[in-house]
C-alpha cells in the first residue's frame, strides 16, 4: 500500500492508505475526503477532484495531459501545481505524497 497525504482546506492532514493502481481520486473517495466530490467519477470531465500537488512531488505525479490541462486552466483557483486527482494513478514511486483541495 501507499500513503497519500490530504491537506485540507483548514490545512489539517489525512493520511491514508492507497490500493496501488488506484487513482488519487478513488483514494479520496473512499476515505471521505471533504472537497474532493468526484462528480464525472473519474472520467476527466469535470474538475471536481481538483488538487494541488505540493511541490516536492510535481515531477514524481508528472504534468497534465492536454484534456485535463484544458480543464485546470478553466479553474479560479488553477495553479502551476494543480492537478485533477482522478488523472493520477497510485504507484509505488507515490508513498508519501502529498496534495491540497484548494478552496
Amino acid at each position: 500500500m501507499t500513503k497519500i497525504i490530504f491537506i485540507g482546506q483548514d490545512g489539517s492532514e489525512t493520511h491514508v492508505e492507497a490500493h496501488l493502481g488506484d487513482t488519487v481520486m478513488q483514494t479520496a473517495v473512499d476515505n471521505l475526503i471533504s472537497g474532493i466530490s468526484a462528480e464525472c467519477g473519474g472520467g476527466c470531465s469535470c474538475a471536481t477532484c481538483h488538487v494541488v500537488v505540493d511541490e516536492t512531488w510535481i515531477a514524481e505525479v508528472g504534468p497534465a495531459e492536454d484534456v485535463e490541462k484544458d480543464l485546470l486552466e478553466s479553474l479560479d483557483n488553477f495553479s502551476p501545481n494543480s492537478r485533477l486527482c482522478c488523472q493520477i494513478e497510485v504507484t509505488r514511486s507515490l508513498d508519501g505524497l502529498r496534495v491540497s483541495i484548494p478552496a
